[in-house]
This record gives structure tokens, sequence and C-alpha cells, in this order.
């Protein structure tokens, strides 16, 4: 990741709004959550939601897709990774080992039962 992207995914990050989105998006998983099951979540505007999310978007932090009349918003795990490994690139001035380095995937779904 170059110090540009960077400075611009940190930025879009730092609104307490945008942070909140992006961290349920990440719990939510590959999944994600349609628009409206998100901006109930934050308890905001559908408005204020819309311009946050063009926000994560420029960032790369986020994608939708449309499925009939909803949107699907999901958080982009590789972008995330991407920022953390900028942030930890040079951790312990290089030395391997150093600190909790890895990578950040969604858990693996779990099987449902069967009856």
């Amino acid at each position: 990741m170059e110090t540009e992207t960077a400075l611009k995914v940190l930025s879009a990050l730092g609104h307490e709004s945008r942070l909140a989105a992006f961290r349920i998006l990440v719990q939510a998983g590959p999944d994600g959550l349609p628009v409206g099951e998100l901006r109930e979540r934050l308890d905001i505007p559908a408005a204020t939601l819309t311009a946050h999310l063009n926000v994560l978007r420029a960032a790369a932090l986020v994608t939708d897709q449309r499925e009939g009349r909803v949107i699907r918003v999901r958080a982009h795990y590789a972008q995330m990774d991407s920022l953390i490994g900028y942030l930890t690139d040079n951790c312990c001035g290089g030395l391997a080992d150093c600190g909790p380095a890895r990578t950040c995937a969604p858990a693996p779904r779990k099987k449902k039962a069967s009856p």
C-alpha cells in the first residue's frame, strides 16, 4: 500500500460513524449486510449513511452489490489487511516474530446441522 492510499483509508476510518459501520461490516462476515439493516444498527438517517458509505467506498473499504431492491454492503478485507500490513511493515525494526503480525479473514462459516 502506498502512503497516499493509507492516508485515504485512515481518513475514511477517522469518523465515529464510518468506523462503527466498518466494524459492524467486518463482524458481519463475507455476507455483509443490507444497507437498511446497517442503518438500523447505526441508528443514523439514510442520507447520512449514504454519505458515509460513499467515503468508505472511495477508500475501497467496502463494496456493495444490488440484490433486487436491496443493496448489500460488505467489508473489503483485502484493503483492511493491506492497511494493517502497511502499518506493521517495519514493526520492531523489521525483526521477524516481533508482534502479532497476522492477516484478517472472515471466520469460516459454521455448517448447519442436518435434521
